[in-house]
């Protein structure tokens, strides 16, 4: 890969993370409910999410959930449902202010829980897979290491993606500071619920490409 190569990709990778997504709401519901030093642990299962799904496009098992209409149906409807799951637990959350550790005791918000939502949330989304498909081959030069190509994207990326999804988190911690009275409070929660349950509605109506 060279120097080129990686600008390229280091500009795409932002417009990458930055897009609107499941990712990016679970980055925020995180910072709303338990504050940012926790969601942190959200960010990280959400990166390795991505970098779980560039390693199955790098060994070619992505192409393969791509082209398998069962394959790609489950793995679909369960990020469906789960992205609902989380949107219903968003939407009846308790509408107190950020306690981090009370938070871990009431809300299933362990920094493990945390991490394994946001490695859910984009494990489970085939829209991200056949995205990858889609992005990532432009720039990995097929006569160069493939390992060591797969590896800078992935490193790039995840780079990229800390740094946004952090500043999503940081947002909605800081925001719900701002927010004391409890109605307030409910209702951000239940915007982000909202937004949840909208995005796995989304990917319930995306498709396999034929």
């Amino acid at each position: 890969m060279t120097v080129e190569t990686w600008l390229a990709f280091f500009a795409a990778s932002w417009l990458i993370s930055a897009s609107p997504g499941a990712g990016a709401i679970s980055a925020m519901a995180a910072g709303l409910r338990f504050g940012l030093a926790r969601a942190m642990a959200n960010i990280a299962g959400l990166i390795a999410g991505i970098l779980f799904v560039l390693a199955l496009v790098g060994a070619g098992l992505g192409a393969l959930l791509a082209a398998s209409t069962v394959a790609f149906t489950v793995v679909k409807w369960l990020g469906v449902a789960y992205l609902v799951w989380l949107g219903i637990e968003q939407w009846r959350a308790p509408a107190l202010a950020v306690d981090a550790d009370a938070a871990a005791s009431t809300l299933g918000g362990t920094r493990r829980q945390l991490f394994v939502r946001g490695l859910l949330v984009n494990a489970t989304n085939p829209k991200g897979i056949v995205f990858m498909l889609a992005v990532l081959p432009q720039f990995i030069d097929p006569a160069r290491p493939q390992f060591v190509q797969y590896a800078i994207c992935g490193a790039t990326l995840a780079f990229t993606d800390f740094v946004v999804m952090s500043g999503y988190a940081a947002f909605a911690a800081k925001a719900l500071r701002l927010l004391r009275r409890p109605r307030e409070i409910r209702a951000l929660n239940r915007t982000f619920g909202g937004l949840l349950m909208t995005m796995g509605a989304l990917l319930a109506t995306f498709k396999r490409a034929a």
